[in-house]
């Protein structure tokens, strides 16, 4: 492991606590001399000391000091220390938040913010995999932003960051994220369900079976991109649960079934295309006929406002099989087109110059009242 620079010290800074993530501590961002110029500005991530051991903590740091290089990617200071009640390290500051606080419910973000951060989210993620890591907790609230307008974002909070291969126990949570082949560990002792009292004044917790062990792939993050990017274009998510017995996702299902029939059949009648015997064309011509009768398959209803490209984008990072899943650079080949329909994007702009209206309000308010015209 990395040398570090960790040592307990008495906290005297002033620091603005961030919101608190469940999956790391809070973050401070300050303006002090510890970083490697004076006046940097870094974030201090706050571990309690009394629900973190140190070898995670440590484990964490030198992940982000080490390895995330990237420049879409949050990178420790090389400053560690602690306090009576926390472990603490320095990261780089995104001093714009996060990207939860930038999409807007029920509506989402311009389609070109949406471009520009899978873009540099498609960067980060495919160094992070190169070097042998998945970060398992790709969500809006784990991607910092250096600007306001999303010119520039970080992947951050590598606490989930594991080795690929690694043999972690099988996890299923009722979140569209939850990748589908994680369902197998639904009625496991470690997953987030069940746990409420029965009526016998049992609890949950009886009826689970024994702790499923599974492999960590990068095929995770690539599941988590489509979903953040489908929470980015509409401001909601495709369905409430990867589960078989989520109706939303059934109907994605069905859908995603019907395109992979379509396709092979296609590729089927690709073959053919290459004879030359009569017989064969007329059969080519009774098949485009049943192709276009196959490409009237209804859309999924929560895909129907995005493009055929942006619908291809999706059937290929939500792809139920892992080993099939898109990556992350195959992403790249999607961008610049167009991924909502004209309707949805007039009333996405009519939204947007609302919200516009809405901060120039507030901002003249605060200007008067600091000329004291309130």
């Amino acid at each position: 492991m990395t040398d570090i620079c960790y040592a307990p010290i008495s906290a005297g800074c002033h620091e603005t606590i961030g919101r608190d993530v469940p999956s790391h501590g809070p973050v401070a961002d300050i303006t002090g001399d510890l970083g490697p110029l004076p006046g940097t500005p870094m974030a201090l991530k706050f571990f309690p000391r009394d629900s973190t051991n140190l070898f995670s903590f440590l484990r964490e740091y030198n992940l982000s000091l080490s390895f995330c290089t990237h420049p879409y990617l949050t990178k420790a200071l090389g400053i560690a220390f602690s306090t009576p009640s926390h472990y603490v390290f320095a990261q780089q500051a995104s001093l714009f938040g996060d990207l939860y606080n930038v999409i807007v419910p029920e509506v989402g973000v311009e389609e070109d913010c949406v471009q520009r951060v899978v873009s540099q989210l498609c960067g980060a993620l495919t160094h992070l995999h190169a070097l042998g890591f998945v970060h398992r907790d790709v969500k809006p609230e784990n991607i910092f932003l250096v600007d306001a307008a999303c010119r520039w974002v970080k992947l951050g909070d590598f606490g989930m960051a594991k080795a690929t291969g690694t043999k972690v126990p099988g996890v299923w949570y009722s979140s569209a994220y939850c990748t589908p082949e994680a369902e197998i560990s639904k009625e496991s002792e470690d997953s987030r369900h069940n746990t409420a009292s029965k009526p016998d004044g049992g609890n949950g917790l009886d009826s689970k079976i024994k702790r499923v062990w599974v492999s960590v792939e990068a095929s995770t993050d690539c599941w988590a991109l489509g979903i953040l990017t489908y929470a980015m274009l509409t401001g909601s998510l495709p369905w409430t649960q990867t589960a078989s017995d989520d109706r939303s996702y059934i109907k994605y299902k069905e859908w995603f079934d019907q395109q992979k029939d379509q396709e092979g059949q296609d590729d089927e009648l690709d073959l053919w295309g290459e004879g030359k015997d009569k017989g064969i064309v007329m059969s080519l011509d009774e098949d485009k006929q049943n192709r276009s009768r196959r490409k009237s398959h209804p859309v999924a209803p929560q895909f129907a406002c995005f493009t055929p490209l942006a619908s291809s984008l999706f059937l290929s990072l939500l792809h139920p099989q892992p080993r099939l899943r898109g990556r992350p650079d195959d992403v790249l080949g999607y961008l610049g087109g167009d991924w909502l329909q004209v309707k949805e994007k007039i009333q996405l702009e009519e939204e947007e110059k609302k919200k516009m209206r809405g901060r120039e309000v507030i901002s003249n308010e605060k200007e008067r009242e600091g000329r004291g015209e309130g």
